[in-house]
C-alpha cells in the first residue's frame, strides 16, 4: 500500500460527512418539543424521530460496508451522501408525523450506505500504527463529540430559524463534501470478494429490531402482557432467528459468524453496543429534563451541552495519544468508568435544580468519558483489519453502536415513563414524577456503562492491541487515482 499524499485532506472530507451522520442522531433532541407541537406527535411516538433513524442506520450498515468493498468505497460513499442530503430535505419538508418518521428511517438507511465507507477508506488510506491511529482519533473525536455538538447546534437552529433547519442544514454541507470527494479521496475496493449482497439478512435483522423497539415503547402504555407487545417480542425473536439462519446458509453472508471467534473483535463490538446503549438515551432524557422540568429554552438547552462538546474534543486528542503510548485497554476502561460516574451524578437531579449544581459536573465527566471511550473502541474494533475486512469490521462496530443506541433509548425511556406514570397515579406532582423517572433511568444507564468496564478489563486481549508503529496494514486493495 502506497502512502496517499492527500490522505489528510481526504480525512477532512470524510470527517465532515461523518459528522453530519453523527449529528443527526442527536441534533433533533432539542427540537423534539417543537416537532411534537407542530406535527401532533404522541408521547410514545415522539421517540421514533430518534430511534427510527438509529434502527435503519444500524440495521443496514453492514450491507453498506459490503457494497463499498465490492463496488468501490468512494462511489458508494458519494451515493450515500447524495441520498442523505435528499432525505434530509424531505425531513425538513415533512407535513405530518408519519412522513417525518418514514423520512428519518430513509435518512438512516442513507447514512448506513455512506458511514462504513468513511472508516474503510480511512483504514486502507492510512498505514496501521501511529498514522492510522491519528486518523481514527479524528473520527473518534467526531463520534465522541458529535452527539453533544448536535444538541448545541439543534438548540441554535430551533431557537432562531425553526426545527426544520436541523434537517435543512445537511443539504449545503453535503453538497460541499460531494464537491471535494473526487478531488481528494481515492477509489478502493476488495475485488476478490464474492459479488453477492445479503439484502435479506439485513432486512430481517432490521425488521426484528423495529419490532423489539416498538414493543419496548408500547409496553408502558398498553401493558407488558398486551397482544401487540407480546407479538412484537415474538416477532423480534423469530426474525432474529431467521436472520441468523440466512447468515449461516448464505454463500457470502453480511457477517461471517466465525469472525466472532476473534476474542478482541467480539469484545470491542460488545463494548460498542454497551456504549451506544448507555449514551444515546442519556442525551434524549437530559434534553427533556432541561426543557420540561427546568424550563430551559431550546437555545439554553443547546448551550448547556457546550461543556460536553468541548471536553469531548479535547479528551479525544488525549485519548488517541494515550492509546498509542499506554495501550487501548486502560484508556477504554477509564472512559467507560468516567461515563458511569457521570451518569451516577445525574441520578441526583432535582425539580428545582440548577445547571451548575445538577448538570455541569456530570457533563464534564461525560465529555472526558466520551473521548476516552469512542477513540480506543474504534481502534480496538479495527485492529489488524486488512483491505478486504475493512468494510466488514468498520460496519460491525458502527452497527453495534447504533443498534445499542436505539435499544438503549427504548429501554431508558420505558424505565423513565413507567416510573413517572406510576408516581403520577399515586398523586405525585408531574414535574417531580418526571424527574424521578429520569433519575431511575440514569441509574440503569450507569449500570450498563459499568458492564462496559467489566468487559474491557476481562475480555479485551492486550496482545491483540499492540500498536505496530512501523508495520503497514496488509491490504490487497486496488487504488485508482
Amino acid at each position: 500500500m502506497t502512502t496517499d499524499p492527500q490522505r489528510w485532506k481526504a480525512l477532512a472530507v470524510l470527517g465532515i460527512a461523518y459528522l453530519m451522520v453523527v449529528l443527526d442522531l442527536s441534533i433533533v433532541n432539542v427540537a423534539l418539543p417543537s416537532i411534537q407541537e407542530d406535527l401532533d406527535f404522541s408521547e410514545s411516538g415522539l421517540q421514533w424521530v430518534v430511534s427510527g433513524y438509529a434502527l435503519t442506520f444500524g440495521g443496514f450498515l453492514l450491507l453498506g460496508g459490503r457494497a463499498g468493498d465490492l463496488l468501490g468505497r468512494r462511489i458508494i460513499f458519494m451515493f450515500g451522501l447524495a441520498f442523505f442530503c435528499g432525505f434530509s430535505l424531505l425531513c425538513g419538508l415533512a407535513w405530518s408525523a408519519g412522513v417525518l418518521v418514514v423520512a428519518r428511517m430513509l435518512q438512516g438507511a442513507a447514512a448506513a450506505i455512506l458511514s462504513p465507507s468513511v472508516f474503510s477508506i480511512t483504514t486502507v488510506t492510512f498505514e496501521e500504527g501511529s498514522d492510522r491511529n491519528k486518523a481514527l482519533g479524528v473520527l473518534g473525536a467526531v463520534a465522541g463529540s458529535g452527539a453533544a455538538i448536535g444538541v448545541l447546534l439543534g438548540g441554535i437552529l430551533t431557537e432562531y430559524v425553526g426545527w426544520e433547519w436541523v434537517f435543512f442544514v445537511n443539504v449545503p454541507i453535503g453538497i460541499g463534501a460531494l464537491f471535494f470527494v473526487r478531488r481528494f479521496v481515492r477509489e478502493s475496493k476488495a475485488p476478490d470478494l464474492a459479488r453477492h449482497f445479503d439484502a435479506w439478512g439485513a432486512t430481517t435483522i432490521t425488521a426484528g429490531l423495529v419490532l423489539l423497539v416498538f414493543g419496548l415503547t408500547r409496553a408502558p402504555t398498553v401493558g407488558w402482557t398486551s397482544p401487540q407487545v407480546i407479538f412484537s417480542f415474538v416477532g423480534w425473536a423469530v426474525l432474529t432467528a431467521v436472520s441468523i439462519a440466512i447468515e449461516l446458509r448464505s454463500p457470502s453472508p453480511l457477517v461471517p459468524l466465525q469472525i466472532f471467534r476473534r476474542r478482541t473483535l467480539s469484545a470491542a463490538n460488545a463494548i460498542g453496543l454497551i456504549l451506544g446503549t448507555a449514551v444515546f438515551g442519556m442525551f434524549y432524557l437530559l434534553s427533556l429534563y432541561m426543557q420540561i422540568v427546568l424550563g430551559f429554552s431550546a437555545l439554553q438547552t443547546g448551550l448547556g451541552y457546550l461543556a460536553v462538546a468541548l471536553t469531548a474534543v479535547l479528551a479525544s486528542g488525549v485519548a488517541q495519544a494515550l492509546s498509542t503510548k499506554a495501550g487501548v485497554k486502560p484508556v477504554l476502561a477509564t472512559g467507560m468508568g468516567l461515563l458511569a460516574a457521570g451518569l451516577i451524578y445525574f441520578t441526583q437531579i432535582s425539580v428545582d435544580g440548577s445547571y451548575v449544581a445538577d448538570l455541569l459536573p456530570g457533563f464534564l465527566l461525560i465529555g472526558v468519558g466520551l473521548g476516552f471511550a469512542f477513540v480506543p473502541v474504534s481502534i480496538a474494533a479495527l485492529a489488524g483489519a486488512t483491505g478486504e475486512e475493512a468494510g466488514l469490521q468498520s460496519g460491525l462496530i458502527n452497527t453495534n453502536q447504533q443498534i445499542g443506541g436505539a435499544i438503549g433509548l427504548a429501554i431508558l425511556t420505558t424505565v423513565a415513563t413507567t416510573r413517572s406514570d406510576n408516581l403520577i397515579e399515586g398523586g405525585v406532582a408531574q414535574l417531580q414524577a418526571l424527574t424521578d423517572g429520569y433519575s431511575l433511568a440514569f441509574w440503569v444507564a450507569a449500570a450498563i456503562a459499568l458492564s462496559g468496564v467489566i468487559v474491557t478489563l476481562f475480555a479485551l486481549k492486550r496482545e491483540d492491541l499492540v500498536m505496530e508503529q512501523a508495520q503497514p496494514a496488509s491490504a490487497d486493495v486496488g487504488l485508482d487515482s
